[in-house]
């Protein structure tokens, strides 16, 4: 029988009755090659799918912050300029530090990192069917043009005798949504990591957002969304198992 739990922020957890058979290959996996933008992508090594993420160091700190802030207000005050505002006018006299620091929230993923919000929340215990959270809200900026994609992202794994503290799927979502990115590359980071932090059977991400620059910008479509897919391990081998989180995660 499914069992949901209701989470922080509106996310669903569910821990289904049954799941598929399967083993996470050793190497976890690679990709295949794919086209962004036009250009073809090469497969990453089969290694490096799930080594780089879960290992890297954190690219900005909280004393950076602090010491890139009067220059970050100053590059606002100037794009105010270009735009033929008066930055000194009553209205705009706080804008420039208003936008630094509401950037820099934006962005605050690149003070965290992975290890230190899991290490502690992975649990031993004797459960090896399907574990889903959906319908975690998402905020992103878009990396080409600096204007926001919003959306839920649905996380399914299949454990190997050890479980993820379920905020801490959330808190995933939370690090790599919070960086200028694309929404391919978002969605396959999140199942990299939780990959390389608790080497379940399988893992399956799927995101579903909106776009501010296809809304706001460009083609202007108010009602389109986008929706990426990363699948690894047995839920990429198996199709039943996935067709069971698919379905799970659209009722």
């Amino acid at each position: 029988m499914d069992c949901p739990q209701q989470l922080a922020g509106g996310s669903k957890a569910v821990v289904p009755s049954g799941a598929g058979p399967g083993k996470f290959p050793d190497s976890a996996g690679g990709e295949a090659g794919v086209w962004v933008n036009g250009h073809p992508e090469p497969a990453l090594p089969r290694t490096a799918a799930v080594a780089a993420p879960w290992k890297e160091e954190r690219t900005r700190s909280i004393e950076d912050n602090q010491i890139n802030l009067p220059s970050l207000q100053a590059a606002y005050s100037a794009i105010l300029r270009g735009l033929g505002e008066d930055p000194d006018r009553q209205g705009l006299l706080r804008t420039p530090w208003r936008a630094a620091t509401a950037m820099q929230f934006f962005t605050k993923g690149y003070q965290e990192n992975i290890s230190d919000i899991v290490n502690n929340a992975i649990f031993d215990e004797d459960h090896d069917e399907m574990v889903i959270v959906k319908d975690i809200d998402m905020f992103s900026m878009c990396e080409h043009h600096l204007v926001p994609f919003i959306g839920k992202v649905h996380i399914g794994y299949l454990p190997e005798r050890r479980l993820l503290g379920l905020s801490k799927l959330a808190r995933i979502v939370e690090i790599y949504s919070r960086r200028l990115q694309v929404q391919e590359r978002l969605t396959k980071q999140i199942a990299v990591a939780i990959t390389e932090a608790l080497q379940p059977a399988g893992v399956g991400v799927v995101i579903e957002a909106t776009h501010m620059c296809m809304v706001m910008r460009g083609v202007q479509k108010m009602n389109s969304k986008t929706v990426t897919s990363t699948m690894l391990g047995v839920f990429r081998e198996d199709p039943k198992t996935r067709e069971e989180f698919l379905t799970l995660i659209r009722n």
